[in-house]
């Protein structure tokens, strides 16, 4: 497997402490913050190792509450809330210096078959016509550590923006942006896993279609961003490792907080998993 892509799988990969007490590992310690969506991939890890196999993940709802300390393990306690006869439930609070950082509630559901309707994939052009993302003119030895870290997260992906990630557009552009996205090689048929990965990719880049409508660049040295709540819904199979398009959109910003949707889409235009986030977004005076 890709070196890069293997660094992922193993990032969250956890320990299992106790029957509902599980340790992550310590990865990316670029920046001392921890990356939004290693936490939450990890805690769907540790929700989903407490459910029986029929049962798979549908809805997350999470908040962030304190910052992750990137030099520590981050240690997940599963609380078991409900089992019924077609759903379960799970509640995972996320400790680091033994306090809650992170708390998520989950709900798995077994698969059943029923009515079928979903939005329609906006329009957008095959990836094989979008050109790749590419950092290969960065000098990654003197980059700032945030840029490192942003780097390293994209690495184990293949990812086409439609809409380019770091350009200044004119203030006044509509908050949209489109990105084909897949692993840059096949993953096992885990498909746990591949829910799993593509919650990590969630956070990535969502926030920042914000900035759009005021022509702010995400390294705006003014910026200041962190993730409040992240909620995701899954609603069909897929993989990760084939083209996902994720359609990103800023919703409303107001009282230094925003709120944004995301929506990945097959292909074959098959709605696959629904995402929302919100955030604290304020523009400090530049401190030099």
């Amino acid at each position: 497997m890709d070196r890069n892509l293997q660094r992922l799988v193993d990032a969250l990969t956890l320990e299992r402490l106790e029957e509902n007490l599980f340790r992550g590992v310590v990865t990316d310690t670029h920046v001392k913050r921890v990356y939004g969506g290693k936490v939450l991939g990890e805690a769907i890890n540790a929700a989903q190792s407490t459910v029986e196999k029929d049962r798979t993940i549908h809805s997350v709802h999470c908040y962030f509450l304190r910052e992750a300390d990137s030099n520590k393990p981050v240690i997940y306690e599963v609380d078991r809330s409900r089992d019924g006869g077609s759903f379960s439930a799970r509640r995972v609070v996320a400790i680091q210096y033994g306090r809650p950082i992170f708390t998520m509630d989950s709900s798995f559901h077994k698969e059943e078959s029923g009515l079928e309707y979903q939005v329609a994939m906006p329009d957008a052009p095959p990836p094989d016509e979008v050109e790749r993302l590419s950092f290969k003119d960065i000098d990654l030895t003197k980059a700032p550590p945030n840029v490192q870290r942003f780097v390293n997260i994209s690495a184990p992906f293949e990812i086409r923006p439609i809409e380019n990630y770091t350009a200044q557009l004119p203030v006044g552009t509509e908050p949209i942006r489109r990105v084909w996205i897949r692993a840059v090689e096949p993953l096992p048929d885990d498909f746990e896993l591949h829910r799993e990965v593509l919650a990590y990719f969630s956070d990535y880049g969502l926030l920042s279609t914000l900035l759009i409508p005021h022509g702010i660049r995400i390294n705006d040295r003014r910026l200041r961003m962190a993730s409040l709540n992240h909620a995701m819904w899954f609603h069909r199979q897929f993989r990760i490792d084939e083209w996902l398009l994720y359609v990103c959109e800023g919703l409303s910003y107001a009282h230094s907080r925003g709120l944004t949707r995301g929506r990945f889409f097959r292909r074959d235009g098959t709605l696959v998993v629904s995402v929302a986030q919100e955030a604290l977004v304020r523009l400090v005076e530049d401190d030099g």
